[in-house]
């Protein structure tokens, strides 16, 4: 539970708390299970303090330095964090549902098994993050930095990825139904057995990307550059690959049942 003290310099205000961190760095801070919501802690300083299922709800975090913290299986539905220090905190099965991470720091964060399902994290620096089996759902990752994230069986559906960075991202397994990829790079990512039907992936950056055996049904891969990708035994039935550059991409197995070929043309069959 919250130390009452931590709790009651905290909601005195912004220069009250600033001064006593200041005046008391070596003291561990307390907030566990806390209920701040609503809360305004625009610009506060809570690196390192446990946040242990603190309620933060629809709270105002505005450049919040949470740097290290621990907000493990903590409530952020809603909150406004836009250009806040996420890095290297622990958000492990933490509600962060229809929250605005827009501009946000999340580097060397943790957020295995997360919910960020209608996030907006447009901007955001995701970069080296472990998203192990977070939920993405409707999110906004419009122009993301996400490169070697670790995105393993997470719930990417309906995304906004558009020129998103997912150079060396690891997405295998991952669901990406539906989502919007355009214009993303994706250099040397990882999507062994992603689901990525009905996908729009359209002028994606692909070179040297694992798709080997990935749902790529009715996928639109147009112009795309899959030169030097894995596609072994990949499912591209109804895919469209109109003006794509598959140079030395391994077809070996792949399904491209009624799939548009990049000269445009229709195929009937297995590679």
């Amino acid at each position: 539970m919250a130390n009452q003290e931590h709790l009651r310099l905290l909601k005195a205000g912004a220069v009250t708390w600033l001064k006593w961190r200041k005046q008391n760095p070596q003291i561990e801070l307390d907030l566990s299970a806390a209920n701040l919501q609503g809360e305004n802690l625009r610009g506060a300083n809570l690196q390192g303090v446990n946040l242990t299922k603190v309620d933060l709800s629809h709270a105002l975090l505005v450049r919040t330095n949470f740097s290290g913290a621990n907000l493990s299986n903590a409530n952020l539905n809603q909150a406004i964090l836009i250009e806040a220090n996420l890095s290297a905190a622990n958000f492990s099965i933490a509600n962060l549902s229809g929250a605005i991470l827009s501009q946000a720091d999340l580097s060397d964060i943790n957020l295995i098994g997360a919910d960020l399902s209608a996030a907006n994290l447009s901007g955001a620096v995701i970069t080296d993050a472990n998203l192990i089996g977070a939920d993405f759902k409707n999110a906004i990752l419009r122009d993301a930095d996400l490169g070697n994230a670790k995105l393993i069986r997470s719930n990417l559906c309906f995304t906004n990825l558009y020129k998103a960075n997912l150079i060396a991202a690891d997405l295998s397994e991952a669901n990406l139904y539906e989502a919007e990829v355009m214009a993303a790079y994706l250099y040397k990512a990882n999507l062994y057995k992603a689901n990525l039907t009905k996908a729009h992936l359209g002028s994606s950056y692909l070179f040297r990307a694992n798709l080997s055996e990935a749902n790529l049904t009715e996928t639109d891969l147009s112009w795309t550059n899959l030169r030097g990708a894995n596609l072994g035994g990949a499912n591209l039935k109804g895919a469209n690959l109109r003006g794509a550059n598959i140079q030395g991409a391994n077809l070996n197995g792949a399904n491209f049942q009624d799939a548009i070929m990049p000269d445009g043309s229709k195929n009937n069959g297995v590679a």
